[in-house]
């Protein structure tokens, strides 16, 4: 769990280093493991997350990329790229989903981008007045994991992943899907 603050996710998108490590698989076979680089055409769909839960308890989990549009220029720190709140145990596809998935789109150029799972356990189910976003819709920069967090009482992060990614010739579909390019 050095990884989180070696690779600067601890300041940059929580401020305490997870207790346990997220398992987070893609449908392309795809693992992640604590900061691997990972291509983002087997990243387009949601991953399997599996965690340690609590059947009586429901969880947050964030997917962000503090590194919007560059690690040198992060002026659209972070971009949301998912967002499930409520999740009953870690039946994460029986949440309540504010923002769709979004797979991983780094500008070309940009060079790696951190890519940072979170999950947090929530002190009850919780309303959330945050706006819902479509997996169409781009408006997701300027996101702070550690805010929302601070924002709904939900404390240090249960567990966490990362991974790594920069452009391949899937990205652009992607971004002009987004209305980016």
């Amino acid at each position: 769990m050095e990884a989180f603050k070696t690779n600067e996710i601890v300041p940059d998108v929580i401020s305490t280093v997870p207790a346990k490590v997220l398992s987070v698989r893609f449908k392309s076979g795809k693992q992640v493991n604590l900061g691997e680089e990972i291509q983002p055409k087997y990243v387009t769909e949601s991953p399997e997350v599996q965690y340690d839960s609590d059947p009586n308890s429901f969880y947050t989990l964030v997917f962000t990329d503090p590194d919007a549009p560059s690690r040198k220029n992060p002026i659209r720190r972070e971009w949301h790229h998912w967002l499930v709140v409520n999740i009953p145990g870690s039946k994460v596809s029986e949440g309540e989903v504010l923002s769709e998935y979004i797979g991983s789109a780094p500008p070309q150029g940009s060079e790696l981008h951190r890519y940072t799972f979170i999950l947090y356990k929530q002190p009850q189910k919780l309303s959330f007045d945050e706006p819902r976003h479509s997996n169409t819709d781009p408006a997701r920069g300027n996101f702070s994991t550690e805010k929302f967090a601070q924002k709904y009482n939900l404390g240090s992060p249960v567990a966490g992943n990362f991974y790594f990614a920069q452009w391949d010739e899937s990205v652009p579909i992607l971004r002009k899907k987004l209305g980016f390019d």
